[in-house]
């Protein structure tokens, strides 16, 4: 039960990557200034705990488990 709950919630996280990163989301809203470093903030420490939850699936550890996060947030965040 716990798989499939992680399985959809990384298939949702996923579609949502694929679609814009936030950057991009913050760009479409217009913010600006505190807010944005707020949204930017919030949205990669989500992107970060989706991709811890994406690694633990890959079961890598050490320097192959924190390149694969730094990377997925990367991604995620966007420029």
């Amino acid at each position: 039960m716990k798989f499939l709950i992680v399985t959809l919630f990384l298939a949702s996280f996923s579609f949502a990557q694929a679609e814009e990163t936030c950057n991009a989301r913050a760009t479409e809203k217009k913010l600006a200034g505190a807010a944005k470093t707020s949204f930017l903030k919030k949205c990669e420490k989500d992107a970060r705990a989706a991709c811890e939850m994406d690694d633990i699936s890959k079961k890598t550890n050490g320097a192959a488990k924190e390149a694969h996060i730094k990377k997925c947030v990367r991604e995620s965040v966007g420029g």
